[in-house]
């Protein structure tokens, strides 16, 4: 693989050509690429072609912690990410606009070959060699505190094991490497995942004492303790149900969840819909973001997740596209389940509400013929009228005959025309081309420690402190008034209510292939509920280790194998 090319809207530490890393992947130029927050909270400035001893250096270590978490964007809020995560589930299936349609399919084009895979390893081999490297050369800089020295290490400690925990889940055991790699090599073999695991959990509980005890870091989007103890409760409750399981995998994980939620000052917020508000994004449920800017020094690919759950408002009668409703990619159209299932309740559970967008108001003032409204021959708006209203539910032709606007029943829906996720939008956006965003994107929130928390209590058989826990998240999504109908009682307490109640608390946030893959019904789901991954086989339960790095492995295949099926 040739070197690391930086972006052409480079972020805002560069050491280019500085430290020549293998990590098994190919030499790459370490690109230290600082991605704290916002604009206003760390200083951007831009540095390239400095030696490699500037990573020996006090400001060369903190710029290259900075470069490890860059590469968190490599999922969070991607095309890839979402693909690899929100595509071919049981909740969301293809709208009518893409070119990965075929990760939905399942089809033979879902091969070793897939661009995601190839970017999504080699972006996360980058960042988890400046981790490498940045642990490694610490204990020899000068001009640090020994309290920042171990903050910065712990926090790429972080990194990498999240990282690896990512990479674990998608494509099993690979190469696991702890140390900076400086000199190219080809010898590389696959670790078991029971390796894997083990050097994730050793790194977040050697990095959890060293780490902020907050909620927030004081620079904000740097990991907290908090989040590594979220994010190692979550590995073991993963790890529980892997080849790696030990029988003590629940216990360990309720402790950390219970600690996040009851040590900290994170707190539910009084109103689901306003998680997700533009503007919000630093709200006190927010246990750990990938951050985002609106420069476009510091931006990246930027977050993309608002293109991709999208239907086609924008040629409709008193439409046009604008930054307030979106760049409608139609990539990602709820399944009947999500719709007819997930959220069956709307009298009382706000989460439908507050995840779907249902009101577009005209932007093209006019009159127009109708098109997938016939109830009436002509609509008339003007600026500011409902123009598009999406109930939800089937209205009787009479009554949308009686409204001003079109009306899109679920009999209507189709691959352009479905009721699209307003979780992601961004009305922050320069133009209305722009694919760029500028949101944090949410990697680990409270609502999803509760239920967490809740799993591993109904497999410990605490069926008492399960249904507690999952009814706080229940009672927070309920309409005012309606709180008590919202309460579920211990006989509910199954794991189809931890499994729904995942999908209406999560839609859309990067969690449910995950989330079928570790509960063992991913090809179950799948098949029940999504009609156009025709493809799927029970090989597919993991993804295909990218072609380019076994073919640059001594021994290629024999060395490094692919995944069975692919």
């Amino acid at each position: 693989m040739s070197k690391f090319k930086t972006p052409e809207k480079m972020k805002n530490l560069i050491i280019y050509n500085s430290i020549k890393r293998y990590s098994r992947i190919g030499i790459l130029g370490l690109a230290l690429m600082g991605t704290q927050a916002c604009e206003d909270i760390l200083e951007e400035n831009v540095i390239s072609n400095v030696g490699n001893n500037y990573l020996n250096t006090a400001s060369g270590l903190n710029d290259g912690v900075n470069a490890a978490y860059s590469s968190i964007r490599a999922w969070y809020g991607t095309e890839r990410g979402n693909n690899f995560s929100v595509f071919g589930t049981d909740t969301y299936t293809n709208g009518a606009d893409g070119s990965f349609k075929f990760m939905n399919f399942y089809t033979s084009d879902f091969d070793s070959q897939n661009a995601h895979a190839r970017e999504l390893w080699d972006q996360f081999y980058q960042g988890i060699n400046t981790c490498n490297a940045v642990i490694e050369r610490a204990p020899n800089v000068t001009g640090l505190s020994e309290t920042i020295r171990k903050q910065r290490v712990a926090e790429v400690k972080f990194i990498r094991a999240h990282h690896y925990f990512i990479m674990t889940q998608l494509f099993g055991g690979i190469d696991l490497q702890l140390s900076e790699s400086v000199i190219p090599s080809n010898q590389v073999s696959r670790a078991t995942v029971p390796q894997m695991y083990a050097a994730i959990i050793k790194d977040l509980e050697e990095a959890i004492p060293d780490l902020e005890p907050l909620s927030k870091s004081a620079n904000y989007g740097r990991v907290t303790r908090p989040a590594a103890e979220n994010l190692l409760g979550k590995v073991y409750i993963t790890k529980a149900t892997s080849e790696a399981a030990a029988n003590d995998d629940y216990a360990k994980a309720e402790p950390l969840f219970q600690k996040v939620i009851s040590d900290y000052s994170f707190r539910l917020l009084n109103n689901f819909a306003d998680v997700h508000a533009f503007g919000n994004e630093t709200n006190d449920e927010i246990i750990f973001s990938a951050q985002y800017t609106r420069s476009p020094l510091t931006n990246g690919g930027g977050n993309n997740s608002h293109v991709f759950f999208l239907m086609e408002y924008d040629v409709q009668p008193g439409m046009r596209r604008d930054t307030q409703n979106g760049r409608p990619f139609k990539r990602f159209k709820p399944t009947n389940y999500t719709l007819n299932v997930i959220f069956a309740d709307r009298i009382n559970d706000s989460r439908y509400q507050g995840s779907f967008k249902q009101v577009y108001l005209s932007n093209n003032p006019g009159t127009f013929n109708t098109n997938f409204d016939k109830s009436k021959p002509t609509v008339n708006f003007s600026l500011g009228d409902t123009a598009i209203y999406d109930p939800g539910f089937e209205m009787s032709e009479s009554e949308r005959a009686k409204k001003p606007y079109q009306v899109l029943v679920p009999s209507r829906y189709d691959e352009r025309l479905f009721p699209a996720l307003k979780k992601h939008l961004d009305p922050g956006r320069v133009d209305l081309t722009q694919f760029e965003g500028g949101r944090h994107y949410i990697g680990m929130r409270l609502g999803e420690t509760y239920l967490l928390l809740a799993e591993a209590q109904l497999k410990l058989n605490k069926i008492a402190e399960a249904t507690a826990n999952v009814n706080a998240v229940r009672t927070r999504a309920a309409f005012p008034g309606k709180e008590a109908s919202m309460l579920i009682t211990p006989v509910q307490m199954t794991m189809e209510m931890i499994i729904e109640e995942r999908a209406r608390e999560l839609l859309g946030e990067q969690h449910r292939w995950l989330d079928l893959k570790r509960w063992g019904i991913l090809l179950e789901r799948v098949k029940l509920h999504n009609p156009q991954a025709t493809g799927i086989q029970p090989f597919h339960v993991l993804r295909p280790i990218p072609q380019n790095q076994i073919d640059r492995t001594e021994g290629n295949a024999s060395s490094f194998p692919q995944n069975p099926g692919y």
